[in-house]
């Protein structure tokens, strides 16, 4: 349980670095702005469909969760840069 508790809680923090950062270049405008806007439609698309493939499959929710922060993470230092 407490393994849960780290993923999710780093999952959120995570995320909200991601959010801000996304949210500062979408308010930049321009074609960076709505190539940033449909990577991440696609990516949130993406990443739902493999959270349901991974539960189908037996992978339990500190799985899930790993994955999902792997993906914010990539994102943070894609961001970042």
């Amino acid at each position: 349980m407490l393994k849960l508790f780290w993923e999710m809680s780093m999952l959120a923090c995570e995320s909200q670095q991601a959010i801000w950062l996304r949210g500062m270049k979408i308010a930049a405008g321009g074609a960076a702005a709505k190539r940033e806007a449909e990577l991440m439609v696609k990516e949130k698309v993406s990443a739902a469909q493999t959270a349901v493939l991974k539960a189908a499959t037996g992978t339990g929710p500190v799985g899930i969760a790993r994955g999902y922060r792997r993906k914010v993470q990539a994102n943070v230092r894609r961001l970042s840069r």
